[in-house]
């Protein structure tokens, strides 16, 4: 089974390196690229989610998706549209209703930034902000009744601006475990990567 690990926002695929290289099934897994998804000088959500849906279509099914924040985003609105194609679902740190004050506030801070900041994250820092901007009113609320397949909600101890939709979200996906990792921040796959290599196993077995 193919597995998909999709990076967050300010990341790139080299981000899960350090988790794939822990991985028994590490020869499945794929990393798209999602600043090259991106059109050029555009970055708003639809197009992104788009690309990525495109992305997944040529790849053989059933998927096994792994996103962290953005690309748990990106994962969960995947799995809710092609339910018969994802098999396996993880969602690291992932907002199902987006809490625009939060994002509102993150695109002050983005306004604030010097450019030069953004240059290693793939995207610009218009394209941060546009694409920020472009999330606030997603909802998958409605949608979530269609995923079936197992799903495996991860989230860092010390993520405080997740670790309640984390919750929720466990509760309200049919077939979801919660698993809260000890001592982590928000970037999983950054700060404890043989942790999360380990969880991953473990649930890819079962």
């Amino acid at each position: 089974m193919k597995q998909i690990y999709i990076h967050g926002l300010g990341q790139t695929p080299d981000d899960w390196k350090e988790v794939l290289h822990r991985l028994n099934s590490e020869k499945d897994g794929v990393c798209p690229d999602l600043p090259g998804m991106a059109s050029a000088g555009q970055a708003t959500y639809t197009d992104l989610y788009s690309a990525f849906a495109r992305f997944c279509s040529r790849i053989e099914g059933p998927l096994s998706l792994c996103g962290l924040s953005l690309g748990g985003v990106l994962a969960l609105h995947y799995a809710a549209e092609h339910p018969e194609q994802v098999d396996r679902l993880v969602l690291i740190a992932p907002q199902y209703r987006m809490p625009k004050r939060l994002l509102q506030v993150q695109n002050l801070l983005f306004r604030c930034m010097p450019r030069s900041l953004f240059r290693q994250m793939g995207f610009s820092k218009d394209q941060f902000i546009q694409l920020c901007k472009s999330m606030e009113e997603l909802d998958f609320s409605g949608s979530l009744s269609r995923i079936s397949c197992p799903v495996l909600v991860l989230c860092g101890s010390r993520d405080r601006a997740n670790k309640r939709a984390c919750r929720e979200l466990s509760q309200r996906l049919d077939r979801a475990e919660l698993c809260i990792v000890e001592g982590a921040g928000h970037e999983l796959n950054r700060e404890v990567p043989a942790e999360l290599a380990r969880l991953l196993d473990s649930f890819y077995a079962r």
